[in-house]
């Protein structure tokens, strides 16, 4: 059973250099109240160091529409497992009237689910 831990709106643009408060790292982990949360159950294509041209544009697509879904109205965050990852993120399902966010986004193309580890986006592309 989920712990619910927060429910939240808030006004997500993209993260700049400098202190972060609000806003979106990437497809999967963003800030909020300063701190940063990683989304858990999905595994978005990376923004920075991507390692090829489709993963870096997936990435950016990625970005823009979880900032749309935050964006979008409040939403929970719930903890399943772990609270926190070895980064000191927050490890949170993102949900809106019980629909996971990132399943959302898996089923949209812009993630996948996560299985423990990252995908070779470059590979998957071929």
């Amino acid at each position: 059973m989920a712990l619910t831990i927060i429910a939240s709106a808030a006004l997500f643009a993209l993260c700049a250099n400098g202190p972060r408060t609000t806003c979106v790292v990437d497809g999967d982990t963003f800030w909020l109240n300063g701190e940063k949360v990683r989304i858990a159950d999905i595994n978005a294509p990376e923004t920075h160091g991507a390692r090829c041209t489709f993963e870096q544009s997936l990435g950016d697509a990625a970005t823009r529409r979880l900032t749309a879904l935050l964006n979008a109205g409040p939403f929970v965050l719930e903890v399943q497992g772990r609270e926190r990852d070895r980064y000191g993120r927050l490890l949170r399902i993102v949900t809106r009237k019980g629909r996971s966010l990132g399943s959302q986004l898996v089923s949209e193309g812009y993630a996948e689910t996560w299985r423990g580890k990252r995908s070779d986006w470059c590979v998957l592309s071929q």
